[in-house]
């Protein structure tokens, strides 16, 4: 691996904060079309909600930090881990930092590691992103 790519392990993002707020709750469960009742009513949250917070917070730009052509950029893969619930009035941080960057067949790939804490300070989500940049 270039010794370029190496050093963005451990890269930290700059925390961010989001408050979840039922009318965003809803406006998501309508675009990705699961209308169940307590989605749209703001009672819980769909299981990827998180892309709301990760995409409304005002955190870092992740391809700024991780100096990558958006031209050649491709979602590589998420999962989440819910440690809690995530629920309507919650203010959520997140921190992140690169835990992995390697190079295969052309691409590089970043796997961010972020973790979502309440305003009570307990975690309640963790979340891991694979982002593929193409040569």
């Amino acid at each position: 691996m270039a010794a370029a790519l190496e050093e963005k392990i451990g890269l930290k993002l700059t925390p961010a904060t989001f408050k979840v707020e039922s009318g965003k709750i809803k406006e998501f469960a309508l675009a990705i079309g699961d209308l169940k009742e307590e989605y749209l009513s703001g009672e819980k949250v769909p299981p990827t909600f998180p892309t709301v917070i990760d995409f409304w917070s005002e955190g870092d730009s992740t391809s700024a930090l991780l100096g990558v052509n958006m031209e050649k950029v491709l979602h590589g893969g998420q999962e989440y881990e819910y440690l809690a619930e995530i629920k309507a009035g919650d203010e959520i941080t997140i921190t992140g930092e690169v835990e992995n960057v390697y190079s295969k067949a052309s691409m590089n790939f970043f796997v961010i590691k972020k973790e979502y804490v309440n305003q009570n300070g307990e975690t309640v989500l963790i979340a891991k992103s694979t982002i593929i940049e193409r040569h």
